[in-house]
């Protein structure tokens, strides 16, 4: 039986991460979102947070994985775009020069007004 009060001691110490696992989390940050890692370590999303705010090097492991895999997808889309791919070029100038398709300006069309004489409704064939 556990003695003392509730919050002194008991209960799973924390996990701590080696210097491995920031190395494997930093390569793993590239393709993986946070919960996705979490998974692949076997521990809770809140559980990473935790060991983030605990250690440093691991919220820094995970940006700058990150940041490698933004950056290097960048220069391959520059490159491609200025190798001449036009969907890469038209992509570029969308999401990093403020570029939008313009969609057509809808038009009112005005009302039809359908004026039937009534002879012509109360006709009858001669």
């Amino acid at each position: 039986m556990k003695k003392g009060r509730q919050g002194e001691g008991g209960g799973q110490p924390p996990i701590v991460f080696s210097d491995e696992q920031v190395i494997e989390l930093k390569a793993l940050a590239a393709v993986l979102t946070k919960g996705q890692i979490a998974d692949y370590f076997g521990i809770s999303e809140t559980t990473l947070r935790k060991i983030e705010a605990r250690q440093p090097e691991v919220g820094d492991a995970y940006k700058k994985g990150r940041v490698k895999q933004i950056s290097d997808m960048g220069s391959n889309l520059v490159k491609l775009a200025t190798d001449g791919n036009v969907a890469a070029n038209i992509f570029y100038l969308k999401t990093q020069g403020g570029w939008k398709e313009e969609q057509p300006e809808a038009q009112e069309i005005p009302p039809i007004n359908i004026v039937v004489d009534s002879r012509a409704t109360n006709a009858t064939p001669e």
